[in-house]
């Protein structure tokens, strides 16, 4: 990891592995993205010039405390939107999930699918990812219908599509060269 992110990410990664708390503090994460996903103003608060970095404090502190979002990550989500980083808060979470993922000896994989996974088929997906790797391999998982089905995991530098969208689009371009 490099750049302004990355160096957040590890100040608080250090900061968590200190205190001990590397899962209380990546659960909590993992609110606060989720939040950011389910609403576009917050969103819209959290990437937007116009609102001061008062503002921006005031606001998404209120937000975690409804959430149930405290402590560390609390503190550090403030800390950002007074340093007016605000803007660049999911990359830092990306980042420090996979510097906890790293410390775990397991790597991080971004699946996108058309519909919410069974427990089943994440089961499959993990021992599938495990055999590749080698490691212990942890998944975001978001929801795309746009891809219609299959999946397109990231995984490092890596990409594997495997989605319907991409297959049709490549027999509609096959098509159209033959005829």
């Amino acid at each position: 990891m490099s750049g302004m992110a990355g160096r957040y990410a590890s100040a608080l990664f250090d900061l968590a592995q200190e205190a001990g708390q590397i899962d209380a503090v990546a659960s909590d994460l993992k609110t606060v993205s989720a939040l950011l996903d389910e609403s576009e103003d917050l969103r819209r608060l959290v990437r937007s010039p116009v609102f001061s970095a008062e503002e921006q404090e005031k606001a998404i502190a209120a937000v975690l405390e409804r959430a149930g979002v405290g402590g560390v990550v609390a503190n550090f989500v403030r800390l950002v939107a007074r340093n007016r980083r605000l803007f660049a808060i999911e990359a830092m979470i990306k980042g420090f999930h996979a510097l906890a993922a790293a410390a775990r000896g397991a790597v991080t994989a971004e699946v996108t699918v058309a519909e919410p996974l069974s427990d089943s088929r994440r089961a499959s997906l993990s021992e599938a990812l495990a055999a590749v790797t080698g490691k212990t391999v942890d998944f975001d998982v978001k929801v795309d219908p746009k891809i219609l089905g299959g999946l397109i995991v990231r995984l490092g530098s890596r990409m594997v599509d495997a989605s319907l969208k991409t297959k049709l689009n490549a027999i509609k371009l096959a098509m159209k060269e033959v005829g």
